[in-house]
Formats: C-alpha cells, sequence, structure tokens
C-alpha cells in the first residue's frame, strides 16, 4: 500500500469516527441485548421458584380441607349416637290416621300391630316386605288376630329401601287421604327415615315410635364394636341422604299415582 493510499484509508476512518460511528465495542447493541437477555433469565428462574411454593400451598389447603372433613365427620357422628342412644318411644301417643312400620329390624312388625290393637290408628302399612313371604306368615309371626289383620293391615311388596319405603308410604298415606302417621323402625333407623318421609310428605304429621331393642342411652356403644359398626353405616347413610338432598331436583319426582299394585292384603 502506497503512503497515498493509507491516507486516503485513514481519513475515511477518521471520517466515520467524526460522525459518531465508532465506539469503545464492537457491537453498540451489545449491552442492551444482554440486559434483556438477563432480564429473561431472571424472571424464568423466579417462575422456577414459585412452583413449589404454589405447590406446597395447594397441599397445605388440601390437608387443612381433609383435617376439617374428617373432624366433622367424627364430631357428627358423636352427636348422631348420643341423640339415637336416648331415642325412646314416647310415653304418651296421640292417635293418627295410620301406621307406617318400615322393615328391616327385629320387633318392628310386633310393635305396629300393638299399636293397631290399642287403637292407635286406624290401618296399618308395613312396608318393605319380601315379595314371597306370605300374609300368614306375618300373622303367624307377630300372633296378631285373623280378623284385625285381614280387615287393617296392607303390605307393601315393592320398596327395596328406606326412600322405596317413603316413597310407598307417601302414596299409601295419599290414596287414603291420612293426615296424620305413626312410623315405626329400629331407633338407628328412625332420624333417615324421618328425613326421607318428610321429603316426600311435608304437610303430614309424622309422630316417631322408635323400637329400641339394645339400650344404649349409657354410652356403652362405644365399647361395643356390634353397635359401634350398625351407627356408623346409618350415619354414612343418613349423611349421604342429606347431602343428596342438596341436589337439583326436578318438580313432582315423586307421583302420588295412588296405591301401587304390590299394596294388597293378599
Amino acid at each position: 500500500m502506497t503512503p497515498k493510499q493509507f491516507s486516503r484509508t485513514d481519513s475515511f476512518g477518521n471520517a466515520l469516527c467524526s460522525q459518531g460511528a465508532c465506539s469503545d465495542s464492537p457491537l453498540p447493541q451489545l449491552p442492551s441485548t444482554y440486559g434483556k437477555m438477563t432480564g429473561i433469565a431472571i424472571t424464568s428462574a423466579d417462575t422456577s421458584l414459585r412452583r413449589p411454593r404454589r405447590v406446597r400451598m395447594a397441599l397445605r389447603l388440601l390437608l387443612t380441607a381433609f383435617s376439617l372433613t374428617v373432624a366433622l365427620y367424627i364430631g357428627g357422628f358423636g352427636l348422631f349416637a348420643d341423640h339415637v342412644a336416648h331415642l325412646r318411644a314416647p310415653a304418651e301417643l296421640n292417635p293418627a290416621d295410620g301406621i307406617v312400620v318400615l322393615t328391616g329390624g327385629q320387633s318392628r312388625i310386633d310393635t305396629g300391630m300393638d299399636l293397631l290393637k290399642a287403637g292407635k290408628a286406624k290401618r296399618l302399612l308395613i312396608s318393605g316386605v319380601n315379595p314371597i313371604a306370605r300374609v300368614d306368615d306375618l300373622r303367624l309371626a307377630t300372633g296378631s288376630d285373623r280378623a284385625l289383620f285381614n280387615c287393617c293391615v296392607d303390605i307393601d311388596r315393592v320398596a327395596l329401601n328406606t326412600v322405596g319405603n317413603a316413597q310407598e308410604s307417601a302414596k299409601w298415606v295419599s290414596a287414603n287421604t291420612y293426615g296424620s302417621i305413626i312410623v315405626v323402625t329400629n331407633n338407628y333407623h328412625m332420624p333417615r327415615s324421618l328425613l326421607e318421609m318428610r321429603r316426600i310428605l311435608p304437610n303430614a304429621d309424622l309422630q316417631p315410635y322408635p323400637v329400641v331393642n339394645t339400650p344404649l342411652d349409657d354410652g356403652s356403644w362405644i365399647s361395643k364394636p356390634d353397635a359401634m359398626r350398625v351407627l356408623l353405616i346409618e350415619y354414612s347413610k343418613y349423611v349421604a341422604a342429606l347431602a343428596r338432598g342438596l341436589l337439583p331436583t326436578r318438580d313432582g319426582a315423586v307421583p302420588f299415582e295412588g296405591l301401587s299394585t304390590a299394596i294388597a292384603h293378599k
């Protein structure tokens, strides 16, 4: 390169520098770009740190909700068991239009027949009878008078559970235009029975008549595994019935179409 050419090149470089195109950094935009990249890295690090915190918080909330549910369940069971253990047949019972006996427990039918004999109601419905059971078998099992049984006792063979008992009982009540009913079932079964029947018969006067086979009002159910098991099962069913009642249902879900074809004397 000749001195003349060198001079031209140097002059060209000086001219660029004089216009502000030169700096100490070969890439003037690098500091800004680096700052943006660094910010992204910091944000990603913060997000990765927050995720475990959110997971831990969610787990704490779930654990708290579970613990509260268990506490409420145990507390509710204690109240339920104490209430059931202190249920007794009323010393004075007002006469009613009809008596409904829900089958499934010992001495229920006998108790209902005794109330009918005592003139506490006009008719009696035994709900939930096994389809193969004969009327004479029921009469002989209760030692009831044939004339009384034939004139004033109806049998429901359709109901398979407590909900069915309530539905078939409601049909019987509606068909006979009864306004007051004596409900006979075991003490541990009474809360759920009344709950289901009052949903379908909100205007009827329901008088509970609990049957007590094993006295538990001294708190002995705590030390009796069989009693504890029965109470726990019944309490769980009662809670499920309460929860089902919170679900929306269409109007007229339980029609009163009259007596079921299975409610008869024979």
